[in-house]
């Protein structure tokens, strides 16, 4: 069991990075003061890896959860 706390500890903090690329990049293009259009645009490119990367990250706390419920 201590190798599903480990890897989903690693699954977790994969999704985590991916929240926090999603939060750079949005900041990024709101200090360049993009128009509606273009702001749309990146937002429209970030949405799906930030909904991967929120699923990614629940899954492997869930994997650390259940590993710990099993030990």
């Amino acid at each position: 069991m201590e190798m599903l706390i480990w890897s989903g500890a690693a699954v977790s903090l994969l999704g985590l990075c991916g929240l926090i690329w999603c939060v750079v990049r949005v900041w990024r293009a709101r200090r360049a003061r993009l128009d509606d259009a273009a702001m749309r645009a990146v937002l429209s490119k970030v949405l799906p890896v930030n909904t991967g990367a929120l699923f990614l990250s629940v899954i492997g706390l869930m994997m650390v959860v259940l590993g710990i419920m099993l030990r």
